[in-house]
């Protein structure tokens, strides 16, 4: 009798492949919906379910808010929205070609849903009507509302990744916090009954296109790729 495969067993639901709500912090780092004035940086969290550390933040009416940290930001900084320099808060439409920003919204209003992995940035491009074109940091370009507000600089925790993980039990408490499990069995070694790519038959596998809206346990290999192939000249 064969076994739920880990997709399935993943996209079940269940208490087990899911991370505790604490991991990521009772309130998620992201802007308010009206910001304005000045705002002092109270306290620095090294956050396990985030990459990029988190600045706590707290305004002239007593307000407290998280964001994400700025390269460099330190306890007593004042950050200003609608500022032009490091660490402050401004609106796409207000910022100048070449600026960096991370922590983009996708909307306005919306708390900031883009480039928010540590020691990433975008970059301002040009402004038409009332769009901003961003150059993403995969070297795409995208389009935002000239209201969209970002942070100005690039985000912290540069080089996390450079350090080297001596233990597996660290790797573990790691991927833990963000939920991956881990570690992660290659599906060519598994058995015919636990993955669509198992046995020992067939090794040189090409990659299998799945639907979008394919169940769990069928979405594997390729999620709905833009393109297949290989990419001619």
């Amino acid at each position: 009798m064969g076994k739920r495969i880990i997709q399935q067993r993943r996209g079940r639901g269940g208490p087990t492949y899911r991370v505790r709500a604490k991991a990521s912090l009772d309130q998620r780092p992201g802007y308010l919906s009206q910001m304005e004035g000045e705002y002092e940086v109270v306290r620095l969290i090294a956050s396990p379910g985030h990459s990029t550390p988190i600045a706590r933040m707290r305004g002239k009416d007593g307000r407290t808010l998280n964001i994400f940290a700025v390269n460099l930001l330190y306890v007593g900084q004042k950050i200003t929205v609608g500022g032009f320099n490091n660490g402050d808060i401004s609106c796409l439409g207000d910022l100048k070609n070449g600026t960096k920003v991370f922590n983009i919204e996708h909307r306005p209003k919306d708390g900031g849903k883009f480039v928010r992995t540590g020691g990433s940035s975008a970059t301002v491009m040009n402004k038409n009507g009332g769009m901003v074109t961003i150059l993403m940091p995969s070297k795409k370009e995208k389009k935002f509302d000239t209201s969209c507000r970002a942070t100005i600089g690039i985000a912290a925790g540069d080089g996390k990744l450079e350090k080297p993980v001596m233990k597996a039990g660290t790797k573990h408490y790691i991927m833990k916090s963000k939920s991956k499990l881990w570690p992660r069995t290659s599906p060519v070694k598994m058995n015919a009954i636990d993955h669509p790519f198992g046995s020992g038959r067939g090794k040189r596998i090409k990659s299998k296109i799945a639907k979008r809206n394919a169940p769990p346990g069928k979405k594997v290999g390729l999620i709905r790729p833009s393109r297949t192939g290989r990419k001619k000249r």
